[in-house]
């Protein structure tokens, strides 16, 4: 199984950097590579966090969180600091991955970062880390039901919509309380939940409308789909949040968001043409009964025990 695992990680790796490829098929790549642990899938995701491709470089750095790979935090590191060399949006995942892996090491760079990164998205998501690295320490956290490591924890159970909808919506709330009500509202789930949330969309932190928007995908509440046609179509709303409606789109898959991402996949905006790309492919795959891990041919390993023969495909 080592050799079987040694043998994917590597086909992943070469795939990831060959830039002739798809976007789409080397954002799959990283999609896979955070399902192994060891030190090739970890230097394949930071090796991704310098590509030319802001939504690669980001998503690379989003995996290196989810995976909670402590041994990935000296990169993530240098990425955060990387004022001149790294878009605002690979920095931004940098500082949420350092959050998510927990470090308290990381408390000083995220501290400095805060004041003097000179993105207010940035600066929001250390305040966000920063805290739920404390919350680490206190052991204060709790799995998400949607299987993510989440920026923040969300708010109790016994909140009601009400309440979390008045802190999500109050512009004067700091930012971990705001977040910590968006996803109290998404595990609750009901009209009234969805109906908070996509109001948020409305607010005036990008940070905090392209998280609304994540979670929006990951609800797949049809309910939703105006609100983030709306944000796609928008040309003077951040990337960053458009490029998470087009994902959220992708996964809701009505018929009106795949002619929108069609449209869209030549969007000026790099990042918001590769996203509407990615979300195609994904709902293509869903189409076709296939996963979004890259799979194997090889009938006798079951797509698992892979050898140095099997053949890999999208």
């Amino acid at each position: 199984m080592a050799e079987a695992e040694a043998n994917m990680v590597a086909f992943l790796r070469g795939c990831l950097q060959d830039s002739s490829l798809p976007v789409q098929h080397r954002w799959r790549a990283i999609f896979s590579l955070r399902n192994y642990k060891g030190e090739d899938a970890r230097q394949a995701l930071i090796d991704a966090m310098s590509d030319e491709s802001n939504l690669l470089a980001h998503e690379a750095a989003f995996a290196l969180g989810q995976m909670q790979d402590a041994e990935a935090v000296s990169a993530l590191r240098r990425t955060l600091k990387g004022v001149e060399e790294f878009h605002p949006i690979v920095r931004h995942e940098a500082a949420e991955a350092l959050g998510a892996i927990g470090r308290p090491e990381c408390l000083d760079l995220l501290k400095e970062a805060l004041v003097s990164d000179p993105a207010p998205e940035v600066r929001e998501t250390c305040d966000l880390a920063l805290h739920r690295i404390q919350q680490v320490q206190a052991d204060d956290l709790e799995e998400s039901p949607f299987r993510s490591v989440d920026p923040a924890v969300a708010a109790s159970s016994s909140s009601s919509v009400a309440e979390m909808r008045k802190v999500l919506l109050d512009e004067n709330e700091k930012m971990h309380e705001r977040y910590a009500a968006l996803f109290g509202l998404r595990n609750r789930g009901s009209p009234e939940a969805v109906d908070a949330i996509v109001a948020s969309l409305q607010c005036e932190s990008a940070l905090l409308k392209h998280e609304v928007a994540y979670v929006l995908g990951q609800l797949q509440d049809k309910a939703s789909t105006e609100a983030l046609v709306t944000t796609l179509k928008d040309a003077t709303e951040h990337p960053m949040v458009r490029h998470e409606a087009a994902e959220a789109l992708g996964s809701i898959a009505d018929e009106r968001s795949v002619a929108l991402l069609k449209s869209f996949s030549t969007d000026a905006e790099p990042i918001v043409a590769q996203s509407c790309a990615v979300a195609l492919h994904m709902l293509e795959l869903e189409q076709q009964g296939k996963s979004f891990e890259v799979g194997c041919t090889n009938p006798e390993c079951g797509g698992v025990d892979h050898s140095s023969t099997c053949v890999l495909v999208w």
